[in-house]
């Protein structure tokens, strides 16, 4: 499964096939695009609890990173990270239209 904490990471990290360390943080846009799908499948109320806690992962400024490491709590990687502020608008942009104007 590729979740972590209730939140997504972008795959498994194997050092064997990608020379990649075994801990990868969660990929914050992989959780947010969670949020979407949601709200597409008619999901509002874990949409909602979903997008709060990506929400309540943001800095002082409301930055994100791209990873988020669930065990340390603390965001991980490229910081600010456009990729995961863009997935970010998108999802309150679904969940507002998807919620207040059901179709």
């Amino acid at each position: 499964m590729l979740s972590q904490g209730g939140l997504i990471l972008r795959y498994r990290p194997r050092p064997s096939l990608d020379g990649l360390e075994p801990r990868e943080g969660v990929f914050l846009p992989c959780s947010f695009w969670l949020v979407d799908n949601y709200v597409l499948q008619g999901r509002p109320a874990e949409a909602q609890a979903l997008l709060e806690r990506l929400l309540s992962l943001t800095n002082d400024l409301g930055l994100l990173a791209e990873e988020y490491d669930v065990e340390l709590g603390r965001q991980v990687g490229n910081f600010p990270q456009a990729f995961s502020h863009f997935a970010l608008v998108n999802s309150v942009m679904y969940f507002t239209r998807g919620v207040l104007s059901p179709r």
